[in-house]
């Protein structure tokens, strides 16, 4: 097992995560903090990670990996303080049910599925969500007794509406990629449609939950978005539809400087780097061939969260891990704000010694005189 002094490694990592992760501490901060994902390759369970498992038997698998945890990277990483089942607030629609699209598990994952066929029904569409009663579409109707009781037990308030998935997968699930792409290219006003009403959709749903927390877009700072798919855009289609939606829910959640403007899209899109560095994004996560120099130059205020390529961390790949996270140390030495993390979601396989052994190589490559 990779040696790592632990109390000394989270230490310093608490340091390391000041001034978002561009504090020159001792050591380069790690993002890894594994998933829910993971308790079953860890354990030897079986269970499908992408479908929610069943209460009783998530709390005995988060508790077991946790006592592995402690033992291995000297911490519990997996929330265990589940709340009872009836504090969870009713269900509220979301924004590809705004749209049509409807959410379902096919292949053990969730899907938004396509809900237009061509161009006339996405126009119909668009005016018929214009005229839409957000809140009386969004809230149930035992929503009001529900919230109160729930308050009342509990002492918790309806979630905030601040991260959604990104305007390009948005529409690439509602139409279709080649669909959408040719939408952009013959008929650009009904994509600019499309994505005005995106932004006015998203900055509706997020006032309506605000209200019934009791904040508001002065009071909550800072929006986050999923864009995968932004990647099949080139620069001119990108800025036409996915930029403006960015640059306007953030001018209304995030507009000081040091708020968060957040955007992952574990895909090849470097190429829309120049366009995203006008947002001045505070925090990134993008593909693993999309690397730390290239972003620093459109984006230095940027927390950066990782670059490690997902299957090389579920397949535990010793030789080629140590190659990626000693990569991504140098650079975060070098340009700062770098938070050792994969490129994209921690997948079940990505075991605690693989963690451990990232720990050992930012451990034995420390800041310059610390």
């Amino acid at each position: 097992m990779y040696e790592v002094d632990l109390q000394k490694f989270w230490r310093d990592d608490e340091i390391a995560h000041q001034d978002n992760c561009f504090y020159p501490g001792p050591q380069v901060a790690l993002g890894i903090r594994m998933s829910s994902e993971c308790v079953y390759a860890e354990l030897g369970e079986e269970g499908n990670p992408w479908v929610p498992e069943e209460r009783a038997r998530a709390i005995d698998l988060y508790r077991r990996y946790n006592d592995k945890a402690e033992k291995i990277v000297g911490c519990r990483l997996l929330n265990e303080n589940f709340l009872p089942e009836d504090a969870q607030f009713p269900y509220v629609k979301r924004i590809g049910e705004v749209f049509g699209g409807t959410y379902s598990i096919r292949y053990h994952t969730e899907w938004l599925t396509e809900c237009f066929d061509d161009e006339d029904q996405l126009a119909r569409k668009l005016d018929e969500v214009r005229r839409m009663d957000m809140r009386a579409f969004m809230l149930p109707s035992n929503w009001a007794e529900e919230k109160k009781r729930i308050y009342e037990t509990y002492g918790l308030k309806p979630p905030l509406m601040r991260h959604i998935r990104g305007p390009v997968t948005l529409a690439c699930s509602l139409f279709g990629s080649e669909n959408f792409l040719f939408l952009i290219l013959d008929n650009p006003d009904l994509a600019r449609k499309f994505s005005d009403t995106i932004t006015w959709v998203t900055l509706e749903m997020a006032r309506v939950m605000d209200e019934e927390a009791g904040v508001n877009h002065r009071t909550r700072r800072g929006f986050s978005f999923a864009d995968d798919n932004c990647c099949l855009l080139n620069t001119d289609m990108y800025e036409l539809f996915g930029y403006p939606v960015l640059r306007d829910v953030f001018a209304h959640y995030s507009p000081a400087p040091d708020d968060s403007r957040y955007q992952h899209s574990d895909s090849d899109m470097g190429h829309l780097l120049p366009i995203l560095g006008k947002l001045d994004l505070t925090g990134v996560n993008f593909g693993p061939n999309v690397l730390v120099p290239e972003i620093r130059q459109y984006l230095p205020r940027a927390r950066i969260d990782g670059c490690i390529a997902p299957f090389t961390f579920m397949r535990n790949e010793e030789e080629e891990l140590t190659r990626q996270v000693l990569r991504d140390i140098q650079d975060g030495l070098t340009y700062g704000g770098v938070n050792i993390s994969t490129a994209g979601s921690i997948n079940n396989g990505s075991l605690l010694t693989s963690m451990r052994q990232i720990m050992s190589l930012i451990q034995q490559y420390p800041r310059a005189g610390a």
